[in-house]
């Protein structure tokens, strides 16, 4: 790298330190090549790091642990009830993200990765204006793009600072505990945070424009999920409309239109908008460059990240499609890699997802649903976790393992799990997935006993035809 008073030049800029970025940023210099890494934050992680992924992990635990406690009185362990200092909340809050976050800048550091804090602007395909930072401009062979997303407003509102409509992440900084709730949207942000409001004393109320939460999730898997949440939330409103939101000095004034005609309006204290995310390209300049951008304003690549520009590469949710950091992580290794002249390219059969609610929802591969849609003939089996030793020793039996299964030669085409630990337990379906195993190749590996992950190997003898904790659909010699 050479370095002039007010301008930099390197081999490799990334945009962007999340997971695609700072994963991005490590493999090309482990590669050999000179990176900087530019992002106005001072230390890497991104979005996930610092709002999203781990904040919300934290609390979703103190979540889950005073379910666990309240349900441990029928199994004769009985406590007080709990007492919720958010300061303290907060503060192991920051612990945690302080901690990985020091622990990126370690590792950056040791490779060599040159870190800015700053805004970079394209002024052309190979150089980039910088604001906010000590260096102007910086020139470069190649870039990677990974500036992620950002929460959706509802329209005519904005997520203005110390406002009563909050996006995700001021919801994560856990200013207080609102009396009452109202979450916009179904899906798995609105129902994490719903469920972890809920658990800390708040009266949440969840609306959703569909007929279902968590749409494009298998229906079977969601319901008992929905009726957990129907005891935890004060209401689920379902093919309703939100028609208007007008804040006032002591609350939020909602108008609701359901499906049997307009709703009586309520005030709420808080009000969380999670309708979804739009990639952050706005203001990167790219009408300097020969990169194409498709719906919402994400950037088009193909599956070695390359942009239509052949000096920039984009990985993450800024390319669009499914939001979730470990597809980013992987997309800003190919990235890297790509720029190194090795041949890499992003052919992930199965992307696993999960749902970190009370119960837990995580799946990978084929849906039950797709299949029934793309005309797809599959053998679905499911092991109920009442039959589980571990989940009952648990309280946890009201989940299920499910296998998707090609009936003509049994190779496996999705896994969906619902149930304690379910997030541990989606691995060793992507594995399976992934090394195009069968159903025979999961029954005949040995899992140990008692664990939940025995469900997915029970799940796979059902289809096979010699389950032991189920009865099999008929009996006989075999």
């Amino acid at each position: 790298m050479v370095m002039g008073e007010m301008e930099l030049t390197c081999e490799v800029l990334v945009i962007g330190s999340g997971p695609a970025g700072y994963a991005a940023a490590f493999r090309a210099a482990d590669l050999g090549l000179d990176v900087t890494l530019v992002d106005p934050r001072p230390k890497p992680g991104g979005v996930c790091l610092f709002e999203g992924c781990i904040p919300s992990k934290t609390g979703l635990h103190l979540a889950e642990l005073i379910f666990d406690a309240r349900q441990a009185a029928a199994m004769g362990l009985h406590y007080d009830p709990p007492r919720l200092e958010l300061a303290e909340v907060r503060s192991w809050k920051q612990q945690v993200i302080d901690t990985m976050a020091d622990g990126l800048v370690h590792l950056g550091a040791r490779r060599g990765v040159q870190l800015i804090k700053g805004r970079a602007q394209f002024e052309s395909s190979t150089t980039v204006r910088l604001e906010q930072a000590e260096v102007r401009r910086i020139r470069f062979r190649h870039a990677i793009i990974a500036t992620g997303s950002q929460p959706l407003a509802f329209p005519g509102t904005d997520f203005r600072p110390g406002g009563r409509i909050i996006d995700s992440s001021r919801a994560l900084a856990l200013a207080d505990i609102p009396a009452s709730l109202l979450v916009i949207g179904g899906g798995y942000v609105g129902l994490e945070l719903g469920s972890l409001y809920a658990a800390f004393g708040s009266r949440v109320e969840v609306v959703e424009v569909g007929d279902r939460l968590l749409a494009g999730i298998d229906h079977d898997l969601v319901e008992p999920l929905q009726r957990r949440l129907t005891g935890l939330f004060a209401a689920i409103h379902l093919n309703t409309r939100v028609l208007a939101l007008t804040e006032k000095d002591d609350g939020v004034e909602v108008q609701l239109q359901g499906a049997a005609g307009g709703m009586e309006p309520r005030v709420v204290d808080r009000v969380l908008v999670a309708i979804g995310r739009q990639p952050n390209t706005g203001d990167l300049g790219l009408d300097k460059t020969a990169v194409h951008l498709g719906g919402r304003g994400s950037i088009t690549v193909n599956t070695q990240q390359q942009t239509a520009d052949p000096h920039i590469f984009a990985a993450g949710d800024v390319t669009g499609g499914i939001q979730l950091a470990h597809k980013a992580t992987r997309e800003g290794r190919v990235a890297a890699e790509v720029i190194a002249g090795k041949n890499s390219s992003y052919d992930v059969r199965a992307i696993p997802a999960v749902v970190y609610t009370d119960p837990q929802i995580a799946w990978c591969g084929l849906t039950e649903e797709q299949a029934g849609k793309q005309g797809m003939a599959v053998a679905v089996q499911k092991f109920p976790w009442k039959y589980s030793g571990r989940a009952q020793t648990m309280a946890a039996a009201d989940g299920f393992t499910k296998l998707i299964v090609n009936p003509g030669d049994g190779r496996i085409l999705g896994v969906g799990v619902v149930g304690r630990n379910a997030e541990s337990l989606i691995a060793e379906g992507v594995l399976a997935i992934e090394m195009g195993a069968l159903a025979e190749d999961m029954a005949l590996t040995l899992h140990p006993h008692p664990t939940l992950s025995e469900t997915e190997a029970e799940a796979a003898e059902i289809f096979i035809g010699n389950p032991i904790l189920t009865l099999p659909k008929h009996r006989g010699d075999r």
